[in-house]
């Protein structure tokens, strides 16, 4: 189970996601994989409130943003523009929803700065942009 530190780590680093994906749509590029399901969990976990999850998005993201089922599998496109950003990637992108680390998906992207990795969703605005 999620203590309250990671939860925040969690949230913290959706912010961070949610300020990607804005850039990317502002830059006329797809929406940013999401890869990690305890960071998912957490975005699901604040979806359960409409108003809480409007504004948190509104703050990061400058508009609303709505979670979009799209899945496969490859390069993660957005790497680059959270490093440019925020720094590396901690650790909870490589975390699941259970707590257990991906310590060889970790180990790669420490080895050659880029993650390949499955998702099942992205962030779309709510507004009908695309």
């Amino acid at each position: 189970m999620s203590t309250a530190t990671d939860m925040a780590v969690q949230l913290e680093e959706l912010g961070k996601f949610f300020t990607v994906a804005a850039r990317r749509f502002d830059a006329g590029q797809p929406a940013p994989e999401m890869f990690s399901t305890a960071i998912d969990a957490a975005w699901h976990r604040l979806a359960q409130d409409p108003r809480a999850h409007s504004a948190f998005t509104a703050e990061h993201a400058g508009r609303e943003l709505a979670h979009s089922e799209a899945s496969g599998c490859g390069p993660i496109a957005w790497v680059d523009t959270y490093e440019e950003a925020y720094g590396p990637l901690p650790d909870v992108w490589f975390t699941a929803a259970d707590g257990s680390l991906d310590t060889a998906g970790l180990a790669a992207y420490r080895e050659t700065g880029r993650v390949v990795a499955e998702w099942n969703c992205s962030p779309a605005p709510s507004d009908g942009e695309r």
